[in-house]
C-alpha cells in the first residue's frame, strides 16, 4: 500500500540550517514531479520565509490541483529592536520580525491575509490553529469561531488545529466544529498516546488526521547515540527501544524509516502522513519509503514483543 504523502515545509523556512532559494524550489518542484499534492506551511518557520518560498514554488501550478495549508496564532510584527542578530526559535534567518501569538478573531484574520500574500494566493484550503496548548480558550472564544465562519462563506475548505499534545487536540475535537487535525509526534512508531482518546474521538466524529512527526524528530530515522527526540538528544532507553524496533523490521526486510511512515497510515482515521524534506534526495527517499510494501506479519510481530500498541 503506498501511504498517502504531504509534503510539510519547515525545512523550507531554514529548519536548524540555512537553505537556498534554489534548492527549496527544487524540493517542491521533487515534490510534485512525484504526485505530492498537499503541502503545510506556517508563518512560524522561518518568520515567513516558508510561506513566501512554498508560494514562489507553486507559482504556475494549476491551483484546484493541490492542497495548500498553512497556520494562524502567531502574528509577524517587525521587530523594533533588531540589530543584526539571528531568530532563536530554531530558524536560521535574520530576526527582522518577531512572533506575536494571537489567537483572537482579529488576529486569524489578519494572519491569513498575510499568509496569502506572502503565499501569492487567493485563498488557503485549510488553516490550522497552530500549537495553541496554553491558549485553549482564547482559541475556542476568538480562533476557531472566526475559521469556521470562513468555512462556511466558503473561504476556507477546512478548519483544523496542528500541535504535538493529544489531550488538547481531544479536548479542541470534543469542544468545536473542526474538520482536520495534525497531530505531530504522538502517534509514531515509538509511541501511540493519540490511541487512548484523540484517534477514537476523531473517527468518530469524522474528523481526518494528518500524522506529522512520525520520525520523532531523527530517533526513527537513524537510532544511534546522539539521535533527537522531540528536538533533543535522545534518552539512551528510547534509544535502545528503537534498535529493537530497527531490528524487527530488519526482519522482514522492511527499513525503520519506512516502518515509521507507514503505521500511522493503517489507523482509519488518518488520512496522509506529513514529511518534510531538506534536500530533493529525501523528497525522493520519502516517496519511495511510503511506496514500500510492508508485510502484515511485521505489525504482529512488533505487538507481541511489546514495542507496539
Amino acid at each position: 500500500m503506498t501511504v498517502p504523502v504531504g509534503l510539510g515545509c519547515a525545512q523550507l523556512g531554514n529548519l536548524y540550517r540555512p537553505m537556498t532559494d534554489e534548492t527549496a524550489a527544487a524540493i517542491v518542484d521533487a515534490a510534485w514531479d512525484a504526485g505530492i499534492r498537499y503541502y503545510d506551511t506556517a508563518p512560524h518557520y522561518g518568520l515567513g520565509l516558508s510561506e513566501r518560498r512554498l508560494g514562489s514554488s507553486l507559482r504556475g501550478r494549476p491551483r484546484d490541483e493541490y492542497v495548500l495549508s498553512t497556520k494562524v496564532g502567531r502574528l509577524l510584527e517587525v521587530n523594533p529592536a533588531y540589530a543584526g542578530e539571528r531568530d532563536t526559535d530554531g530558524f536560521d534567518v535574520p530576526a527582522t520580525l518577531v512572533r506575536r501569538r494571537d489567537y483572537s478573531r482579529d488576529g486569524v484574520l489578519r494572519s491569513l491575509e498575510s499568509s496569502m500574500a506572502r503565499l501569492g494566493v487567493d485563498r488557503i484550503d485549510i488553516a490550522f490553529v497552530h500549537d495553541a496548548e496554553d491558549h485553549v480558550e482564547e482559541a475556542l472564544a476568538g480562533a476557531i469561531p472566526a475559521l469556521i465562519e470562513l468555512r462556511d462563506q466558503g473561504v476556507l475548505r477546512g478548519v483544523g488545529l496542528g500541535m504535538n499534545f493529544d489531550r488538547v487536540l481531544a479536548e479542541f475535537v470534543r469542544r468545536s466544529d473542526v474538520d482536520t487535525i495534525m497531530v505531530a509526534g504522538r502517534y509514531t512508531l515509538l509511541e501511540q498516546p493519540a490511541l487512548d482518546e484523540l484517534l477514537p474521538l476523531c473517527e468518530e466524529r469524522g474528523v481526518r488526521v494528518m500524522a506529522a512527526g512520525v520520525f520523532n524528530s531523527g530517533i526513527l530515522a537513524s537510532p544511534t547515540p546522539g539521535t533527537t527526540y522531540n528536538y533533543k538528544e535522545a534518552p539512551a532507553p528510547l534509544v535502545e527501544r528503537a534498535r529493537r524496533i530497527a531490528d524487527v523490521c530488519a526482519r522482514y526486510g522492511v527499513e525503520l524509516p519506512a516502518a515509521a511512515i507507514a503505521m500511522p497510515a493503517r489507523h482509519p482515521a488518518v488520512e496522509a502522513v506529513v514529511l518534510g524534506a531538506s534536500s530533493v534526495r529525501q523528497v525522493e527517499s520519502n516517496v519511495a519509503r511510503a511506496a514500500a510494501e510492508i508485510p502484515p506479519g511485521l505489525w504482529q510481530a512488533l505487538t507481541e514483543e511489546g514495542l507496539l500498541r
